[in-house]
């Protein structure tokens, strides 16, 4: 079954010129939502689509009311300060507003007149979270990098027995969750050095990143009812890029025998655009398990998820120190990877998820784990990168890091590319590191 419509057909122009420029990362196929509102005002945020160099307000949209029906209905909800109640509406509604908007944005469109007066330049706008995350769940879904991260502290044993028969996660904090452009402070907590007889306690030292994909739920659950694999992809709004900073030797301490504590809940970064889930339709591609590994047991099985199942999507970082701004020299890019990589799938988390009868609300997040590819250089962390601390890593202005250092700003991308199609782009997501408290 094909899931390309019209809204993804490649010679579609839109009458906002900006997104038709080559390399735009919102041209009219994309349209993906923010809640925005205009730098330096008071004004109330409200919900937004991307295109080209600009964005259309939704609540004056709604306003002008040109839309009808199920397209109507799904733009009153998308126009408010979250975008809950709208990811909450299902499939039917966002494919309607998708396609309204796709025909309204379109060269000769009978609405550019009225819509023009909805544009507002993306220079001129600041960003809050795309929704109220309830619940955050973060996976751990590269084999690449569970292997890599495993051999620094089992080098014997570097998978653990479950991993290639669970999604394996654990329950985050999503009250540390901000937007892109979140700054905070080096953690503090205890450590301890493999020579020390007792911890100590004090700032982080070997602070990281986490190259992510965060995965957004639209339609929930009841509690006490497991979403079928079959019917998982019909509740995931979209996606964005995530960085899930992590604090690697407190990490080390704490993590047994519950997993990750204070090395996780200090901060986390998302881009500010969703990316919908129909928009990428285009970059799905097979899913396939080695045939000398476990196979997923039947619940986490479908021919669809065979199919379609996994998205090629491409990811990078790039680190920014305080010398580097104050000398005006550009980032140093220090790796790239892709989410096609991932060993489990996005409905084979959203399926294990549920299947003891967890409900998922409108707006709660996964994260997809540290995206990590088979080559080093594809590696989503620092971690990994200098082999836990023991390689420096050269930056382009000769700086050297095996972690990040207060000051560094950590800039993270997301895209996706294919013959045929539109280019389509998640934007950037930053964060800055800031001293100790």
């Amino acid at each position: 079954m094909s899931l390309i419509n019209e809204t993804h057909d490649i010679n579609l122009k839109s009458w906002v010129s900006s997104a038709n420029e080559a390399n735009c990362d919102f041209p009219i196929q994309n349209l993906p939502f923010a809640e925005v509102r205009r730098k330096n005002s008071d004004e109330a945020f409200r919900g937004a689509v991307a295109i080209g160099d600009q964005v259309i307000d939704l609540a004056k949209v709604n306003e002008l009311g040109i839309f009808s029906g199920d397209a109507q209905v799904a733009v009153a909800a998308a126009s408010k300060a979250t975008l809950n109640e709208f990811m909450g509406l299902g499939q039917q509604y966002w494919s309607a507003l998708r396609l309204a908007l796709s025909n309204a944005l379109r060269e000769g469109a009978k609405e550019q007149a009225q819509l023009t007066d909805a544009l507002i330049a993306q220079a001129d706008i600041e960003f809050a979270l795309p929704c109220r995350i309830g619940d955050y769940t973060d996976f751990y879904t590269s084999i690449y990098h569970a292997t890599a991260v495993g051999s620094l502290f089992r080098p014997d044993n570097p998978l653990l027995p479950n991993y290639k028969w669970v999604p394996i996660g654990y329950h985050g904090r999503s009250s540390s969750i901000d937007v892109s452009g979140q700054t905070f402070h080096r953690p503090n907590g205890q450590t301890k050095a493999p020579d020390a007889e007792v911890p100590s306690f004090g700032p982080c030292k070997r602070l990281d990143y986490e190259l992510e994909l965060g995965i957004y739920l639209g339609k929930g659950n009841e509690l006490g009812d497991a979403i079928a694999i079959e019917n998982a992809e019909n509740h995931v709004f979209g996606f964005c890029v995530f960085n899930d900073w992590s604090a690697r030797d407190l990490q080390a301490w704490e993590y047994q025998p519950l997993g990750p504590f204070l090395a996780k809940n200090f901060a986390s970064t998302v881009s500010p655009w969703i990316v919908t889930t129909e928009a990428l339709a285009p970059y799905r591609t097979q899913w396939t398990r080695d045939e000398n590994d476990p196979q997923p047991m039947d619940y986490l099985e479908s021919t669809h998820n065979r199919e379609f199942g996994a998205f090629d999507i491409k990811m990078d970082v790039q680190i920014e120190t305080e010398k580097m701004r104050k000398e005006g020299h550009a980032p140093t890019l220090v790796s790239k990877s892709s989410f096609k990589h991932s060993y489990w799938t996005v409905a084979q988390m959203v399926t294990h998820h549920t299947v003891n009868g967890c409900n998922f609300q409108p707006g709660d997040m996964l994260g997809s784990g540290t995206q990590s590819g088979p080559e080093h250089e594809e590696a989503g962390s620092l971690l990994e990168l200098s082999r836990g601390g023991k390689e420096k890593i050269t930056l382009e202005n000769g700086e050297q890091r095996t972690f990040l250092e207060d000051g560094d700003n950590v800039i993270m991308r997301g895209w996706c590319e294919k013959e045929g199609f539109a280019r389509i782009g998640f934007g950037r997501v930053e964060g800055t590191v800031l001293p100790a408290k």
